[in-house]
């Protein structure tokens, strides 16, 4: 798999909270080659399992990424908008933003507002339009839009949009594309909604019922200007093995199981810890009577930015470490 490829077509393809189709398709393509079976639910969860007589393993990776929606159309044909997840306009203002259909436009403002105090639905989106009639007949109240920015190399670090979590996508590709002979039933399930409340995994985990659960998603990083570091993880220091955030503590024994297997293959890995931000490990945990969790996280600049940044070193070794908990003897309870 062709590893820059692949991802340019996951951060192309649309797909922000609830839109998440298109996305789907595209990892469905990609996915077919290396499982049993492919299947999508209610929600949208696009769930592909490779059959074993095993315990039950769920990876899960979000394939939604943050946006906002159209709320109304003024007289002068500027699109209003509100966020679908978390949305930042001091992170936003003046990006170059695209519509499901195509449409362009461009994020701003009215001139006189405080931009210290700014929230996303102050926004408007600038798609050229001159009246209410023109700009209705390119976007609808309810269309979500994304951000449009380039995606480009920085030396062994990619710059891009909607990388949360496109990039944990690639990683779970990457996995399965290494997956060999293996007693375990292994379900990656590619989830919906993660951005807006983590919906799509709760009903994935309650249907497939695993004994152990990784969520596998990008952790803010600790080397920014300024860090006020209350997360842990560094660019280029390999796997985050997820000890806690705001919506998981991980259970010991998963982290410990992680960090023995990294030792073991020779994988760089570094412990993560947060204070703020969930994963889909969150609902996953918590399912039924419970589930061995942990996760496994990419660490990411500029969360939540037009213009996010992972170091592929570390999308490697979040790849070689999923594959090696996937082939790992695993018991009903460890």
């Amino acid at each position: 798999m062709d590893r820059m490829k692949t991802l340019e077509a996951l951060v192309s393809a649309f797909g922000p909270s609830g839109c998440e189709g298109e996305i789907s398709r595209v990892i469905e393509k990609l996915a077919a080659p290396f499982v049993d079976e492919i299947s999508r639910d209610t929600m949208g969860n696009l769930i592909c399992r490779k059959k074993g007589g095993g315990p039950r393993v769920m990876f899960s990776a979000h394939m939604d990424t943050i946006g906002l929606v159209a709320t109304h159309i003024d007289e002068k044909g500027f699109v209003h908008v509100g966020p679908l997840g978390g949305a930042s306009a001091a992170r936003a203002l003046y990006t170059p933003v695209r519509f499901q259909n195509g449409t362009k436009g461009l994020l701003c403002a009215d001139m006189g507002a405080d931009l210290s105090k700014l929230k996303a639905e102050e926004l408007v989106v600038d798609i050229g339009a001159t009246d209410r009639d023109e700009a209705e007949r390119l976007v609808q109240v309810g269309d979500a839009v994304v951000y449009d920015t380039p995606t480009r190399m920085a030396g062994n670090r990619v710059i891009s949009p909607c990388l949360d979590n496109r990039i944990g996508c690639l990683v779970l590709l990457l996995a399965m594309e290494r997956l060999g002979e293996t007693d375990n039933d292994l379900y990656v399930v590619f989830s919906t909604q993660e951005e807006v409340g983590c919906r799509g995994a709760k009903t994935a985990a309650w249907a497939i019922d695993p004994d152990y659960g990784i969520a596998v998603d990008v952790r803010g990083a600790d080397d920014v200007p300024g860090a006020k570091h209350d997360v842990t993880a560094l660019c280029g220091k390999g796997a985050a093995v997820n000890v806690m955030d705001h919506s998981v503590i991980c259970h010991p024994d998963m982290v410990k199981r992680l960090l023995a297997l990294a030792g073991e293959q020779g994988i760089p890995v570094q412990r993560g810890v947060s204070r703020r931000g969930g994963t889909d490990a969150g609902p996953i945990h918590q399912t039924r009577a419970g589930v061995y969790t942990g996760g496994i996280s990419i660490p990411c600049r500029y969360v939540h930015t037009p213009v996010e940044l992972v170091d592929l070193g570390d999308v490697e070794a979040c790849a070689k470490l999923a594959a090696a908990f996937a082939m790992s003897k695993l018991d009903r309870k460890l």
